[in-house]
């Protein structure tokens, strides 16, 4: 039988403000938005909002999933991602890669982790590769993974201007973006390329060199960490003027921050104010990445663990501390990035989108509730997800 909640009185952000609202939900789409609908208490379950905000469900764009290789050695191999940690913080979709390690992370533990993190209730979608080149693969191409692997949708983390990179050519980049594109065309998906863009010098040149060499367009590279630092984050403006899109990574440390990283809340008000598009900009948290901090030489100063949480943290922050509109920085955590990766059906409220809906207290800009693919997952500030196993 198919669940039914109707949730009433709800001031609702689809991300656009559409005043106070009734939403149907049906199984895992919204069924139905209007004003002065019932629900007979035997038919299905009525929420009153009261006035609360509702909103789409966060998309995270980039979370390594499975885990992540540390950079301090194998003692700081980081954890995979807990569901309850998402849902607590308002994150119903998230795509998962690889990173610096694709030798003892790999595909196959990716692809698992993302079919559990979906039978657990979230939106989980992966990308084929990791940070090097040639791109690692499922199927043996890019091309067949994207098309084939239903979770695939794309490319990434293939990292460029840093140390840790294979420093892959303009022509490598070409090729690769070729192959997704294509891939991305005859599947439906959006074969976009997630690209680490590391703090050496060459910056997001080798993205402009490639588009430039080729038919390429723009948006099919999809640059990440574009605010480590203020030069990166000119470079990605300009990037984002082009055509393309930028994203800012909500994960940091006080020591990465102090080595001259912009928290994200504050390089989404500067990007703004400098006439970046603001539908080109998103964010993502890098959950479960290893935070690191290097110094000139390349020598590990510090590690930490990216957190899921960080994606609704920064989003509050915009808003509270750095007085982005509400709007402007609700896309960048769902319409945005949902709209880059081709997920239709994600980050935005609106019938026959998917049931993936985060309600807050407009006064103290708390969750309350969450629910992902019409189930409450997170209610009155309680969790209601079980793990397979007692007590995990």
């Amino acid at each position: 039988m198919s669940r039914i909640v109707l949730i009433k009185n709800a001031r609702v952000f689809s991300p656009r403000d559409l005043g106070v609202c009734d939403i149907l939900v049906a199984g895992e789409k919204i069924e139905k938005i209007d004003q002065g609908l019932t629900l007979p208490a035997e038919i299905g379950e009525t929420v009153d909002a009261d006035g609360a905000w509702l909103i789409p469900g966060l998309v995270d764009s980039l979370a390594h999933i499975s885990g992540g290789g540390g950079e301090g050695g194998f003692a700081t191999r980081t954890p995979e991602l807990d569901p309850r940690d998402a849902f607590r913080s308002g994150v119903t979709t998230v795509i998962g890669v690889l990173g610096t390690d694709a030798t003892t992370r790999t595909l196959n533990e990716l692809y698992g982790k993302a079919r559990a993190l979906n039978a657990q209730g979230l939106s989980c979608y992966m990308h084929s590769g990791s940070y090097q080149f040639p791109v690692t693969t499922l199927t043996g191409s890019v091309r067949t993974d994207i098309m084939l692997v239903d979770s695939i949708i794309g490319v990434g983390e293939l990292a460029i201007s840093d140390h840790r990179s294979s420093q892959p050519s303009i022509s490598e980049l070409v090729r690769v973006a070729s192959d997704a594109r294509v891939a991305g065309l005859l599947s439906g998906k959006s074969g976009v390329i997630s690209v680490h863009v590391g703090g050496c010098k060459g910056q997001l040149q080798p993205l402009f060199d490639a588009v430039e060499a080729s038919d390429i367009p723009i948006s099919q590279f999809y640059p990440t960490h574009i605010n480590r630092n203020e030069s990166l984050l000119e470079h990605g403006i300009a990037f984002a003027r082009a055509g393309g899109y930028i994203d800012f990574t909500t994960s940091t440390t006080r020591e990465i921050l102090a080595s001259g990283e912009l928290r994200a809340s504050a390089a989404l008000r500067l990007a703004l104010e400098a006439g970046a598009p603001a539908e080109r900009i998103t964010f993502s948290s890098d959950a479960q990445g290893s935070m690191t901090n290097f110094c000139d030489k390349g020598t590990l100063q510090d590690i930490e663990v990216g957190s899921v949480t960080s994606l609704f943290e920064e989003f509050r922050r915009a808003v509270r501390e750095e007085n982005v509109d509400f709007v402007r920085a609700l896309q960048a955590v769902t319409a945005n990035p949902a709209r880059v990766l081709g997920l239709r059906h994600k980050g935005h409220i609106a019938v026959g989108r998917d049931a993936d809906l985060a309600i807050l207290d407009p006064a103290s800009f708390d969750v309350h509730h969450v629910m992902a693919r019409g189930r409450w997952q997170y209610f009155d500030g309680r969790l209601r997800f079980r793990g397979a196993f007692a007590g995990i």
